[in-house]
């Protein structure tokens, strides 16, 4: 008996906090105006996606004690954006990327279980930690956690909001008009939660929402983010888009599921995939190659390299060679709050490595950034890429795609256009909504069909 097709899951992300963006492009828009918003979630939904996704960054990086533009600079809360475009959208699920490093658990619940309710029950959260102590300055707790207390916190914070998500059971209010009775329950909402890292008592003060809870993401992936995704989260905003990558990293996370009691359909992993559409395969190449070398300007290669040189290159010319000098090795980083330095776990092979490279191709600093960087996921005609994510996704490199465009907010509209219709044709993606909330799109059961014990916990 063949295997069944798998339906593919797809969402899109409104990129901001990272170079994946050419702002610089004469078709881009706003990151501020929620006409730019509006225009991408709208379009999301017309093609049926199952979400639209936001990050978030706490802090705005800088690179030798300076702002610098590699990334649009700012983005609205998260919180007034989603809420906002509840009202513009009727089915796609919105997802929002929240803290738990730097957040209560109190606050959070109550801001994502008014989004369900105002959203009909279509809000998810992308539970992220903190790493660096440059963040934690914005904030009155300062500072930053270790890996291993980062984790601990999170979990607990995940099962505290559960706590209080499940306070309510969704039968308390009567609301009889008649007789003036409002609540069933007059200790609706009632918790109590003493831990290592919350102490808290009182009462909830919003209703069970449509959902019951939110649905959870996780975006780790070192060993601890692994198994945290395992133990709670719903969905995998993974980094792995590449077939035999995907494979493997797909294979390890639903592997742990067991032991958590859970089933390998309980858990979507979702990487994040960029894509070039051109009306032949090689049109898409050569648009990328122009692609690529927009995202990636001269002062933007200068940047990346100090990465991993830790030190002012500004001297440099970019479309010169790679610098004789070595990286300078320490705790201290020229580039602050960027996460990709923690790639580089030894500067010195890297240097060395680039440099051979570089010789190799005769490439200059900005060739080697280009050459050596992210490479969009998905390069072809609309049948290339309709049919190389269908290969994704039937062979186990993951559920499906959050799509990440290089152009907001328009980019999306010509993959809604011209290749989800060939997925429909394949029977792979839905043509229309079956369901209203989010967990109907993800094929996520409800929290109280599912189960409550809070497997963040364990």
């Amino acid at each position: 008996m063949s295997k069944p097709q798998k339906q593919i899951h797809l969402a899109a992300h409104f990129p901001g906090v990272n170079n994946t963006t050419v702002w610089s492009d004469p078709e881009a828009g706003s990151h501020i105006e929620f006409s730019s918003f509006a225009h991408f979630a709208r379009t999301a939904e017309r093609a049926k996606f199952d979400f639209l996704f936001l990050a978030e960054g706490l802090r705005l990086r800088e690179q030798g004690g300076q702002i610098y533009d590699l990334d649009v600079v700012g983005r609205p809360d998260t919180f007034t954006v989603l809420a906002a475009l509840a009202a513009v959208t009727e089915r796609l699920g919105l997802t929002g990327t929240i803290n738990s490093t730097f957040n209560e658990p109190y606050e959070v619940a109550r801001q994502f279980a008014s989004l369900d309710h105002l959203s009909g029950g279509r809000s998810a959260w992308n539970v992220v930690t903190s790493w660096d102590a440059f963040t934690g300055e914005n904030f009155r707790r300062g500072g930053f956690l270790p890996q291993e207390e980062r984790y601990s916190r999170a979990k607990e914070f995940l099962a505290t909001t559960h706590e209080l998500f499940d306070s309510w059971h969704g039968d308390e209010i009567v609301a009889d008009q008649a007789t003036g009775v409002f609540l069933r329950d007059a200790k609706a909402g009632s918790f109590v939660h003493s831990g290592q890292h919350f102490d808290i008592q009182g009462q909830f003060n919003v209703p069970r929402s449509p959902q019951g809870r939110p649905v959870v993401f996780q975006a780790g992936d070192s060993e601890e983010g692994r198994e945290f995704a395992a133990a709670g989260a719903d969905a995998i905003f993974s980094r792995y888009a590449a077939l035999e990558p995907g494979r493997a990293f797909y294979q390890d996370v639903k592997k742990r599921l067991a032991k958590y009691g859970r089933r390998h359909d309980q858990l979507l992993i979702l990487p994040a995939a960029s894509f070039v559409l051109g009306d032949t395969d090689e049109e898409a190449r050569e648009l990328a190659k122009h692609v690529r070398r927009q995202q990636v300007s001269g002062a933007t290669a200068i940047k990346h390299l100090e990465f991993v040189w830790n030190r002012d290159l500004s001297s440099y010319d970019p479309e010169g060679p790679l610098p004789d000098v070595d990286p300078v090795v320490g705790e201290d980083h020229i580039s602050r709050g960027r996460a990709q330095v923690r790639m580089y776990r030894d500067p010195l092979a890297t240097a060395r490595e680039w440099r051979e490279l570089a010789a190799a191709h005769n490439w200059s600093i900005r060739d080697l950034v280009i050459e050596t960087g992210n490479r969009q996921t998905f390069v072809g005609s609309p049948e290339t890429v309709a049919r190389t994510i269908d290969d994704h996704v039937q062979t186990d490199a993951s559920d499906g795609f959050i799509l990440v465009p290089h152009i907001t907010p328009g980019g999306l509209d010509a993959f809604a256009d011209k290749v989800v219709p060939l997925l429909q044709e394949q029977g792979v993606f839905r043509t229309e909504y079956e369901g209203t909330t989010l967990r109907d799109h993800l094929g996520l059961a409800h929290p109280d069909t599912a189960g409550d014990e809070v497997r963040a916990a364990s």
